[in-house]
């Protein structure tokens, strides 16, 4: 599959965000996770690759199989609702 580089760069953003799965990559863009990997590991240098690989391995919530919810996305307790959002009233 030959990917442009707007999907690369998509990628390797969606792969260090903490809360965004493997699978999630997968269904948007069809990479397993050792594809993943890999691109990671041929677009960065090395010693973000190594950082990255360091923070990923063995988080669970880079595995939807891992996470402690079920459903829907995170939400932290303390973020308000958006009809509480003091700037969508303005």
């Amino acid at each position: 599959m030959k990917l442009e580089a707007r999907d690369i760069d998509r990628i390797i953003e969606m792969a260090w965000e903490d809360r965004t799965p493997f699978e999630a990559i997968t269904f948007q863009f069809g990479l397993k996770e050792q594809e993943v990997i890999d691109l990671m590991r041929r677009e960065m240098k090395p010693s973000s690759f190594r950082m990255w690989r360091e923070r990923v391995q063995g988080r669970a919530t880079k595995h939807s199989k891992k996470r402690t919810f079920d459903k829907g996305r995170f939400k932290c307790s303390r973020q308000r609702t958006i009809s509480n959002n003091s700037i969508s009233k303005r």
